[in-house]
């Protein structure tokens, strides 16, 4: 009696199919082909498990056997080298009945060190000790720091005039802003820059550090160079009168 043919059967769904089938007529699946070992063992998976991950599946399984085998080695290897340990014994000299000792090497005799001949006599006299004398320095003047440069005047004192401002800090907020405005002016070339305090004069708003340019006695004088500070960056400058 001839033994019924086996089938392949479908990764997804279990069902048979034909050698030279291409798709699985239950589920639509792309069947898999003869594809050597893989092939033979996904083949031999599915006539037992129904689901098949996927040849994916044989990389893995042969590194964790692979993986098992090492480990199972270097750990006979091990056990192997530490139980060879030979301790090495010295032999016993028989001294009385059942009692035994360790051998004991000769011991040399060495002559007595000769010691050696010390003459009494005048020792040397050391030379006198020479002192140098002593090297007086000077200590350099202290260096004199110069203070750092803010790029900030102040008005001319008891005099009255046009000028024009840059801008206007409050004084609530404290003088680093004037400050930091009055030396990027200096740097941007803008003539006699300065901070004003302008409680100080009447005609200014109280309460503020006002950061100027220019001290001009007519208002056509500081107008005419408003647009000097306009093209330098200070595009909110105006004319000003200053008054003590």
């Amino acid at each position: 009696m001839v033994p019924p043919e086996e089938h392949p059967w479908c990764p997804r769904c279990g069902a048979a199919y034909e050698p030279l089938q291409e798709y699985c007529l239950e589920c639509g699946e792309r069947l898999p082909h003869d594809r050597g070992v893989v092939g033979l063992l996904a083949a031999a998976w599915q006539r037992h498990i129904p689901w098949y991950p996927g040849d994916w599946i044989w990389p893995v399984v042969l590194f964790f056997v692979l993986t098992v085998i090492s480990t199972a080695a270097a750990v006979a290897a091990a056990s192997t080298s530490g139980s060879s340990t030979v301790v090495a014994t010295q032999p016993g000299v028989t001294v009385g009945p059942g009692a035994t000792t360790a051998a004991t090497a000769p011991t040399a005799t060495l002559p007595p060190a000769p010691q050696p001949t010390i003459t009494t006599g005048q020792l040397p006299t050391a030379p006198g000790s020479t002192t140098a004398p002593p090297v007086t320095t000077t200590a350099p003047p202290p260096a004199t720091t110069a203070p750092a440069p803010t790029g900030a005047g102040s008005w001319p004192a008891g005099r009255s005039g046009y000028t024009n401002v840059l801008a206007s800090v409050p004084q609530s907020a404290g003088r680093a802003g004037a400050d930091a405005s009055a030396r990027r002016a200096a740097a941007a070339g803008l003539p006699q820059v300065g901070v004003l305090d302008s409680n100080r004069y009447p005609s200014l708003r109280n309460g503020y550090y006002v950061v100027f340019s220019g001290v001009y006695s007519t208002a056509t004088q500081a107008a005419a160079a408003l647009a000097s500070a306009h093209a330098r960056g200070f595009t909110d400058a105006y004319e000003a009168r200053v008054t003590p």
